[in-house]
């Protein structure tokens, strides 16, 4: 009886530690919501050297919390914020759609360049069909594509969106994706939950004569999931011709359909699905490998009555088909009268749920500008615990396996007390290096155990040339090792260097072969 608790106490405590440690490879982003000037640029802010020291202070902010990507809405309502021969300058950028910045600048380049530089992915968020935020107060500039073919679109409450049945206007948001995929250095193309939009309780979506004139024999409700079915594999097709590594993302809302109407659908009781009310088959699109990654708004508390987090976060971990799921948190909600939200312990938990399941990889938090408030102290937690260490970016295997060569790195020893490494990439190497890795530990660490322990993750060096190391050698330890890897573009990490440990043998320091 007494060895079998003792087996048992064991085993919880491993579980324990499991669940608490941090994976070394996590997908960990936000959100930078630019519509209406939520996250940035501040309303009002149009001078665009404080646009980006603002961006550059919420850039580092996140890095300092442990993310890893951005997810930066750069197209939020037909309009740009990059200068775009099919779309006008954002009203959110410059406070009049069409106006570009002045003293002029590329904000869209700028945001990849400052994300790069710190070793993290920006992921281009697009608004696929929201035409006109708010008909009534919008700033519409005459190039605009609503003015231009008003026949392509449809009113519904107080916007305007694209008609997703009409063939000539989805050919228009594959040309503006294929621009953006083409001029720029994006990693990923991430879209949300706005195919068709949500109902307005009363209101039909007014596409009767799109479907009259399409001649379908299909149902409405098929006629519309169609449509979307569409617009994704055009897109998919587009992004992967222009450049094969940059990935695909959606966003949907949380419940694809409830088992109510679908014994494949989750536990749950929400009122508006993606499947029968924006019909958005995100099964469908997973199964046929037209997306890369799919990012859930998770966005209630644990335990909810309607739509709880764990219950969703299971049903999403079964249904992935060997994509990337990334988790999304909504931390926007902290401070609100759900009292879950206002639980310092909610994100927290949030996490630990999701690192139980090896089909979740990683998270994104909505929106920016709520960690600003560091709402229940979220920040200190991912800080100080559960984002520590540095992620690695997941690798996306099917889409690439191909890993770079490992550096090329000479050693010397400056003075008895300084260790200088000179990295340099492979000559062989055909892969595109992104940034390199540098692990530190204790020379007696085991090589095979240690390049999967985040804490021995030392930094991340984003000089894709090579770089030098110089540090200082402590004679508190008596010997140390580095390993340095390389990381290719898409995330998959070459072999370990072979570095010698450094001793202190009569006080004299040394390479040595390990």
């Amino acid at each position: 009886m007494k060895k079998t608790l003792l087996f048992l106490l064991s085993s919880l405590f491993f579980v324990s530690d499991l669940l608490l440690a941090q994976p070394k490879y996590e997908f960990r982003g936000v959100w930078i919501a630019t519509v209406d000037n939520i996250d940035w640029p501040r309303n009002g802010q149009w001078d665009p050297e404080v646009q980006k020291a603002d961006f550059i202070r919420i850039v580092e902010g996140h890095k300092n919390n442990g993310m890893n990507a951005m997810i930066v809405q750069v197209r939020p309502a037909a309009d740009a914020f990059y200068p775009s021969s099919y779309e006008p300058w954002s009203q959110w950028l410059t406070g009049e759609q069409g106006k570009p910045p002045s003293p002029y600048y590329d904000p869209l380049q700028f945001m990849i360049e400052e994300t790069h530089k710190r070793g993290m992915e920006f992921h281009a968020w697009l608004n696929p069909y929201r035409a006109d935020f708010n008909i009534n107060t919008a700033s519409i500039a005459p190039n605009h594509i609503t003015r231009i073919h008003p026949e392509w679109f449809l009113t519904y409450g107080d916007k305007k969106y694209f008609d997703p049945g009409n063939k000539e206007a989805q050919k228009f948001v594959v040309n503006v994706v294929q621009d953006i995929v083409k001029r720029y250095d994006v990693d990923a193309i991430h879209m949300d939950d706005y195919f068709y939009p949500y109902r307005i309780p009363g209101k039909e979506f007014p596409d009767d004569e799109s479907y009259k004139n399409s001649g379908s024999t299909l149902s409405r409700d098929d006629w519309r999931r169609s449509n979307v079915d569409s617009i994704i594999l055009a897109l998919s097709k587009v992004i992967k011709k222009e450049k094969r590594l940059c990935r695909f993302g959606i966003s949907p809302f949380s419940v694809w359909r409830n088992k109510d109407k679908d014994p494949e659908g989750s536990d749950s009781k929400a009122g508006q699905t993606n499947y029968d009310d924006l019909y958005a088959d995100i099964l469908l699109w997973l199964k046929k490998g037209w997306i890369d990654y799919v990012t859930p708004q998770l966005y209630l508390e644990i335990g909810h009555d309607k739509i709880a987090y764990e219950k969703l976060l299971d049903w999403w971990s079964r249904h992935s088909y060997g994509k990337h799921i990334y988790i999304g948190h909504g931390i926007y909600r902290a401070g609100g009268k759900e009292k879950g939200w206002n639980d310092p312990n909610q994100i927290p938990e949030q996490i630990r749920l999701l690192r139980r399941y090896p089909n979740v990889q990683g998270s994104i938090y909505f929106s920016s500008k709520t960690f600003d408030r560091n709402p229940n102290g979220w920040n200190d937690s991912l800080r100080n615990e559960y984002y520590k260490y540095p992620a690695l970016l997941p690798p996306m295997r099917w889409i690439d396996n191909e890993k770079p060569w490992p550096p090329i790195v000479e050693r010397s020893i400056v003075d008895d007390s300084v260790v200088q490494l000179t990295v340099k990439p492979d000559p062989r190497n055909l892969v595109e290096i992104k940034y390199y890795v540098v692990y530190q530990y204790a020379a007696d660490s085991h090589t095979e155990t240690f390049g999967n322990i985040p804490k021995y993750l030392s930094r991340i060096v984003v000089q894709p040339g090579g770089f030098q190391l110089k540090e200082a050698l402590s004679s508190r330890h008596f010997s140390y090792r580095y390993l340095i890897t390389a990381i290719g573009k898409n995330n998959n990490e070459s072999d370990l260097s072979e570095i010698a440990i450094l001793v202190q043998p009569g006080g004299r320091w040394g390479f040595y072969k390990p």
